[in-house]
């Protein structure tokens, strides 16, 4: 009797909400802890599901702020030894000429002693912050924000259709100039300095200026120019909630990234800002129907991989309330980071992401074409 094989998932383009949720949750899990290991574990599972989920083609922006990380570091631990403000540390490693200040500026200096223990405290915090730009920066590169733009809800539709044009003709604007370039240094001209840029802005206004009023006799005669009827009391009501609504998932998120604020500023208040954003969107949508084609499906790789992203920012925020040994090492007395077991597999299950997602259909023809 002939056995049946189950066919392999068909390449396809993962829905950029499910990559979303997933570098949000390792940002969360970053935020929590200032473990070198972990924080190199959770850039490193990053970086890994940028190489093996990354359609061809895509820009890759994950570079680009692995690159502002290393700034961060640097500048954090350059900003501590000149002012001081971090932690009192025992070895001095070296003293700086400090310039007295007045007495209201208390925690801050100009110069004195650099303690070993001050500058591995800053290298941690600047690591921190260096690994949620990573996390932000694969998300950018999985999840393109153009494609989230078409999920946008119908009462920020003028922003959305703002945003989706000035992403187009942003990386245009940046070919205009290079090829007007190009084309200056065939015709001998390769001054530099600003008569040269001058001479490269003119041509480059005037291109996008024709493309952007080619855009929009386009998007008039598709409709896009239409005005919806809003009462008033339909606007100030949606107007309010969402100004409440915005309000709260900025200050939400904020509490949730800063382990040191107070548990009321992160997830309750993150959770009241997105219902009333919520109540918001669904007042507007009322009156702004929208139809959107070819949507995305929402399946099981979906939720898998919005679970992948999960479990570490549920991990690492239960480490921190608990205060797990390891979560955040100690610098007085300086001591070798440990690392909790438990928390490097939570680390590994966002590592999963790069399973459960399917291959993006460039990508598996070019897997293909080699095999």
């Amino acid at each position: 009797m002939a056995t049946r094989t189950v066919p392999a998932p068909l390449p396809r383009l993962l829905h950029p909400a499910a990559w979303w949720l997933w570098g949000m949750g390792l940002a969360v899990a970053a935020s929590r802890t200032t473990n070198p290991v972990l924080l190199a574990l959770i850039v490193a599972v990053a970086a890994w599901v940028v190489l093996e989920r990354r359609e061809i083609g895509a820009t890759n922006p994950f570079l680009p702020f692995l690159v502002i990380g290393l700034v961060a570091i640097a500048l954090r631990v350059v900003m501590v030894a000149l002012l001081g403000g971090g932690v009192t540390g025992r070895v001095v490693l070296f003293r700086l000429p400090e310039i007295p200040l007045p007495e209201w500026t208390s925690g801050v200096r100009l110069g004195g002693a650099v303690t070993l223990e001050g500058l591995v405290a800053a290298a941690y915090e600047g690591m921190r912050l260096a690994a949620i730009l990573a996390c932000l920066g694969a998300t950018n590169a999985l999840a393109s924000p153009r494609r989230l733009l078409r999920y946008v809800p119908a009462t920020l539709y003028e922003v959305g259709t703002a945003v989706v044009v000035a992403l187009t003709f942003a990386p245009q604007m940046v070919d205009d100039a290079a090829r007007v370039r190009a084309a200056r240094r065939l015709r001998g001209h390769s001054g530099r300095g600003l008569r040269e840029l001058g001479r490269l802005a003119v041509p480059v206004l005037v291109g996008s200026l024709e493309r952007s009023l080619n855009l929009a006799a386009s998007m008039e005669s598709r409709g896009y120019g239409r005005v919806v009827r809003r009462t008033t009391s339909s606007t100030r009501i949606a107007g309010t909630l969402t100004l409440v609504g915005l309000l709260g998932v900025v200050v939400g998120a904020y509490g949730l990234l800063d382990a040191t604020s107070p548990a009321a500023l992160g997830f309750p208040l993150l959770v009241a800002g997105v219902l009333c954003a919520g109540a918001a969107l669904v007042v507007g949508a009322r009156r702004d129907p929208r139809t959107r084609y070819r949507r995305d499906p929402w399946a099981l790789p979906e939720w898998l991989v919005s679970a992948c992203g999960l479990v570490p920012a549920a991990a690492f925020s239960i480490a921190a309330a608990l205060s797990w040994e390891g979560i955040v090492p100690l610098q007085v007395p300086l001591e070798v980071p440990t690392v909790p077991l438990g928390l490097a597999a939570a680390v590994g299950v966002g590592a999963l992401a790069a399973l459960a997602a399917p291959v993006p259909p460039l990508l598996a023809q070019s897997r293909e074409a080699r095999a």
